[in-house]
């Protein structure tokens, strides 16, 4: 592959997404009945894209296959294995997703071994690992968006819990005012996910009936309210009282390394992560859950949120920067007279128009394509260097 290409995208239809977001912020022509939760650009198996080579549409996966070097370029191919290595998303969220952590590379690999042995068919309900590959994540907000990430402080769901059972403490806050560090933490976080059916509908009737009345108080009450409204009596609904909440404006990014417990509430964001969908999930959802293997994924530490926000250079690039090798996220903004010149020693780039219209031209004459609002293109690294201009707003997505 040797120029500069454009990509056709798959789009998953989760229950949580949006029926207008991605619409809207895409600029497709049509409305959608079911909700548009995720635009995936990438080569995961279970959805890859397409690429557009000489008029025709080809796999992305398969052009890859045919010359990683040209694709990825040496270095990359060479500690990827010929692979692609990160997944890059568009994600509008109507209602919460489910409550979930990503294991790290050994226990993917283990877990996936482990099931693959025991004969689980990759596409079934109960299945945990669906590849061999750790899911560290970075998600930026294009709109406000609403996540909760990584536990509280000790003092902190004490307090919060306090408030929400007042008059009744639960015993299952017990072990952590015992013990207020990870292994009261642990055992408090277990004893919820272990209550039976009949005693978890009367903690969370009773964390709703008691945050009715403070609601105003803290956003924690709040969401525990519009989460037991999504999700009655799920488990779930307590989580704002452990995990941080934290509230991204557009332009705020988030990391979720391995082992951190966290969702996604409400907006749209643009995510980037190692290519994988390995998810253990506790919690705001129908679908299966492990518990026991989910708390062996779990880092039981209490960290406060770190927002990201972009390193900008002289090239007009806003860079995220985070410890995956995997990936790298960026945001280029482009006012008429200004030009983003594209890196000549380089991986592969993945980009996505959001806002505007402009031209992205490859150096020593190659091809020109014209952008527009909602078109995504592939940049491979035999391409001598690229230059963009116009009223654009791009999102990039790179090797780490």
């Amino acid at each position: 592959m040797e120029h500069i290409s454009i990509l056709k995208n798959p789009v998953q239809k989760y229950a949580w997404g949006s029926r207008t977001a991605l619409q809207s912020l895409l600029d497709w022509a049509k409305p959608w009945v079911e909700p548009a939760a995720e635009l995936w650009m990438g080569v995961h198996p279970k959805a890859p894209s397409k690429v557009e080579i000489d008029g025709d549409w080809r796999s992305l996966p398969d052009v890859i296959a045919v010359d990683p070097v040209s694709v990825l370029g040496y270095n990359a191919a060479e500690q990827f294995s010929n692979r692609l290595p990160f997944l890059f998303k568009v994600l509008a969220a109507d209602r919460p997703l489910s409550i979930q952590v990503h294991p790290d590379m050994v226990q993917a690999r283990e877990g996936f071994k482990r099931e693959n042995r025991s004969n689980i068919p990759l596409n079934a309900p109960n299945r945990n690992y669906k590849d061999a590959c750790h899911k560290p994540e970075c998600l930026c907000a294009v709109t406000r968006f609403v996540a909760m990430k990584g536990f509280r402080r000790v003092e902190d769901i004490i307090t919060l819990m306090d408030q929400a059972f007042v008059g009744t403490p639960i015993r299952e806050l017990d072990p952590l005012r015992k013990d207020p560090n990870s292994l009261g933490l642990k055992r408090f976080f277990t004893s919820l996910l272990s209550m039976d059916v009949t005693r978890k509908a009367q903690v969370v009737h009773e964390a709703v009936q008691g945050s009715e009345q403070i609601a105003d108080q803290d956003p924690a009450f709040y969401w525990l309210l519009e989460l037991n409204r999504e999700y009655p009596g799920d488990v779930g609904v307590l989580s704002p009282l452990f995990l941080n909440l934290v509230d991204l404006s557009p332009g705020e990014a988030i990391y979720v390394p391995a082992g951190e417990l966290h969702a996604y509430l409400s907006g749209v964001g643009m995510e980037i992560m190692a290519s994988s969908d390995n998810v253990l999930r506790g919690g705001l959802t129908p679908k299966h859950m492990d518990i026991p293997e989910l708390l062996n994924i779990v880092n039981f530490t209490s960290n406060p949120v770190q927002k990201l926000r972009p390193r900008a250079d002289d090239n007009f690039e806003h860079i995220y920067e985070t410890p995956a090798d995997e990936f790298q996220l960026s945001k280029i903004v482009l006012n008429g007279h200004e030009r983003f010149t594209g890196r000549k020693e380089r991986s592969v780039e993945i980009l996505i128009c959001m806002a505007g219209e402009g031209l992205i031209e490859e150096l020593d004459g190659g091809r020109a394509l014209p952008l527009k609002k909602g078109m995504s293109i592939i940049v491979p690294s035999a391409v001598p260097g690229y230059v963009v201009s116009g009223n654009i707003t791009l999102y990039k997505g790179g090797v780490g």
